[in-house]
């Protein structure tokens, strides 16, 4: 059963304002169920798997510039040097969500 959260409405904003926007908080408390209520179409990756992550290390860049926008990345803690590539991105081609 989901819950809906107040928050909702301040992240339902946020990502028809922002390129990229970032959800943090404690473990198991709903951030990524949060997020496939939110956002029903696009991408969603996780980056649990280490042989994923070892793929994508390969061509970072393409690899994001192919998915089907808006992208929701789970667990990019385990892969923090994708920020830059995601910069890059945004910088290229300044759309919301």
């Amino acid at each position: 059963m989901y819950y809906k959260r107040i928050v909702e409405e301040i992240l339902s904003q946020a990502v028809k304002t922002f390129p990229a926007v970032v959800i943090s908080g404690p473990r198991q408390s709903g951030k990524t169920t949060l997020l496939k209520n939110i956002v029903k179409t696009g991408t969603y990756l996780t980056l649990d798997n280490p042989n994923f992550r070892s793929l994508l290390s390969e061509n970072p860049l393409d690899y994001l510039d192919s998915l089907k926008k808006p992208v929701v990345i789970d667990e990019i803690q385990y892969m923090p040097e994708l920020a830059q590539f995601i910069k890059i991105l945004i910088d290229r081609d300044r759309i919301t969500g």
